[in-house]
């Protein structure tokens, strides 16, 4: 994610009560992909990747994989301006895809391309990962979704981390997108997060008291040659190692931008509801991890299809409601965020069915999985622009 500001650039010890920005910041991973079989097809020998980055510079990265691109948004000071970056840049992406012959999609995993046949990005980086992680880093041929909200102060990150752990799961079954492996339904509306949490330091973290205490830890795992800095730490929710904000990294990368920028505005809706609870010295209440990893699991396993478990009623309650009541718990935050119009569209996620739904359909229709591949590619270009002379030289400033 482009950002003005590093950790050195703010005091972490500043007034927590200050309001934090609530700045908006998205990263998202896309498949690159044959337009004639949808499988996937490395853009490394194309060259793609340098296009991109002429035209977007920082905006566009190499994946592990060959077949993956990875974007990031500036720095938005609220949802519209996110939508208009987000739509520009995936509009820029689908532009240079289509001159190289080649389609775009959006999906946490490829219906049925192999992660064995892709080819590893030659960068030192990825080799260190592989050799560090072995076939658990060449299997990782999943695409995922990070939402970055500003949040400057550090003790303010970590209160919050430990709160919206709760919403997480609702988050997941918002946006599971990844019921194919390999060319076999997998009963998993996430495969995307089994196949992510082999990888150590993963899924929810736990209760950390301060930041002090957050730091301790990061630093004795430095110190004991675990990693070598704390973007190694993989969880779902994370304060940013380098920059002032919190990072929501347990979404699968929805097909839509639509459904991106919707899912955006609820966690932004979610961080300054918990800040508003936190400045009338209230908050909201704090579960064992692993009862928040229960509804985890249901949310991979069933996604929008199941129920979870309202903690506070101690009974099972139907992922819709949860999220209903969610978008209530939120509701008097929005008109000053500017994002009520954008979180309604949850709903229209719910109504409609979340990519992992829509990807079944879309097979049941049929019996064929590469029609899965087509309405991927096909479902990425709604709402995009076919023309990018218009504002491509904003990305080229």
């Amino acid at each position: 994610m482009a950002v003005p500001e590093r950790v050195s650039d703010f005091i972490a010890g500043k007034n927590p009560h200050q309001r934090p920005s609530f700045s908006l910041g998205i990263e998202e991973e896309y498949m690159i992909l044959d337009p004639n079989d949808y499988s996937l097809r490395s853009h490394v020998q194309l060259d793609l990747l340098g296009k991109g980055r002429h035209l977007l510079k920082e905006i566009i990265k190499p994946e592990m994989h060959g077949s993956m691109i990875e974007i990031g948004t500036n720095v938005c000071a609220n949802v519209a301006e996110a939508r208009e970056d987000l739509t520009n840049i995936r509009s820029i992406v689908w532009h240079l895809a289509r001159e190289n012959n080649l389609a775009v999609g959006a999906a946490s995993t490829h219906p049925w391309s192999r992660w064995q046949d892709q080819e590893i990005f030659p960068d030192e980086r990825y080799h260190t990962i592989v050799e560090d992680h072995q076939i658990l880093a060449r299997s990782l041929l999943v695409f995922g979704m990070h939402i970055h909200i500003g949040v400057e102060n550090r003790e303010t990150q970590i209160k919050i981390m430990n709160e919206i752990r709760y919403f997480l799961p609702y988050l997941l079954a918002l946006t599971a997108n990844s019921p194919f492996w390999e060319g076999e339904g997998t009963g998993l509306a996430s495969f995307r997060s089994k196949i992510f949490e082999r990888f150590p330091r993963t899924n929810l973290p736990d209760f950390f008291a301060s930041y002090s205490e957050y730091q301790n830890y990061v630093n004795l795992l430095i110190q004991t040659g675990c990693i070598d800095n704390a973007k190694k730490i993989w969880w779902d929710v994370r304060p940013h190692p380098d920059f002032p904000t919190l990072e929501v990294r347990i979404c699968d990368v929805p097909m839509t931008v639509d459904e991106t920028i919707a899912i955006a505005a609820l966690v932004q809706a979610i961080v300054a509801k918990l800040f508003s609870l936190y400045e009338q010295n209230l908050s909201f209440r704090v579960y064992r991890r692993s009862l928040m990893m229960e509804n985890k699991w249901r949310a991979v396993r069933y996604g929008l299809d199941g129920t979870m478990i309202d903690f506070g009623k101690q009974e099972q309650v139907g992922a819709p409601t949860l999220i209903e009541e969610l978008l209530e718990f939120v509701d008097d935050v929005l008109d000053e965020l500017g994002s009520r119009s954008e979180v309604e569209k949850v709903r229209d996620i719910v109504k409609n069915g979340n990519g992992a739904q829509r990807q079944l359909l879309a097979f049941a229709r049929s019996n064929n999985i590469h029609d899965v591949g087509k309405y991927i590619a096909d479902q990425f270009t709604t709402n995009l622009h076919k023309d990018v002379a218009p504002f491509i030289g904003k990305y080229m400033a």
